[in-house]
């Protein structure tokens, strides 16, 4: 797989990196972000992956986010793909929350999706193969996320047991199958068998989660999205009972953006890294 490097910027002692490939799995060109930190060049390091929500690209978290600086100090690679096939071949849809920047980070089995949507396979499969074969990183992973992606991180980490060392997510959409956002995008993606969604639905994979891998969960009390879209309750209900490890924090005055992520990342770097190097 050729790699095409189409950013380098020197930062907290590292790089940040913008990398673009053609992708076999999505059957199209690429981007990915990848942030080494300054002991890539010592040593094999734990890399977490980054999932960012709709409409974003790799660029949104490495501008906005201020995660570099943390990822130094605790030696982790940073790994932030785009959130969503893309090109002129790639089917498209004029709303925001589907199509282009609205993968949501699984297979889609309905045309005229199933061509390229294929965000699932990208996450857990291609990517790390492509980034554990090219870079400074050894074999631990952890996963997080925002929003969509903040689905994205909670369901595939508990869809393949084993794989991840550790899992966080900000203000996630955490039943998928019971809000606006996820029944129009698994309606299109995934067809009307709701036993399918199921399996891209962190309150539902909780029922037969055989890893009792912790979850990370953030939460702005004022984020306006959380009555409609959110529903952070229902992951606390799905945890209790599966008695699944949980910690889910609410936070007073914040809300969906990226301040929000911002203001914690560095605690969530902190808890990858513990996790991954133990």
């Amino acid at each position: 797989m050729n790699l095409e490097r189409i950013e380098h910027r020197a930062c907290f002692g590292g790089w940040q990196d913008v990398y673009r490939h053609d992708s076999a799995v999505l059957g199209c060109t690429m981007n990915f972000a990848v942030y080494l930190p300054p002991q890539a060049g010592q040593e094999r390091l734990p890399v977490l992956y980054w999932l960012s929500g709709l409409t974003c690209t790799e660029q949104n978290f490495i501008a906005k986010a201020g995660a570099q600086r943390y990822a130094a100090e605790h030696g982790v690679v940073v790994v932030a793909p785009d959130t969503s096939p893309r090109g002129e071949g790639v089917a498209d849809d004029p709303a925001y929350d589907l199509g282009q920047g609205a993968g949501f980070y699984l297979n889609a089995t309905e045309q005229p999706w199933a061509a390229h949507y294929r965000m699932r396979d990208y996450v857990v499969d291609e990517l790390p193969a492509l980034v554990e074969a090219n870079f400074s990183v050894n074999d631990a992973r952890g996963i997080s996320g925002h929003s969509m992606g903040g689905h994205g991180a909670l369901t595939i980490a508990l869809g393949n047991p084993g794989r991840y060392r550790s899992v966080s997510a900000f203000s996630p959409i955490v039943a998928p199958a019971k809000v606006p956002w996820g029944e129009k995008a698994f309606s299109a993606y995934l067809g009307p068998d709701r036993a399918q969604w199921a399996r891209h639905d962190a309150t539902g994979l909780l029922k037969t989660a055989s890893e009792r891998l912790p979850l990370l969960v953030d939460q702005g009390e004022v984020d306006e999205f959380l009555a409609t879209q959110l529903k952070p309750e229902l992951l606390r209900e799905a945890c209790a009972k599966a008695n699944h490890p949980l910690t889910l924090r609410l936070h007073p005055g914040y809300d969906h953006s990226y301040y929000f992520v911002a203001s914690f990342i560095g605690e969530h770097i902190a808890w990858h890294a513990r996790a991954m190097k133990a």
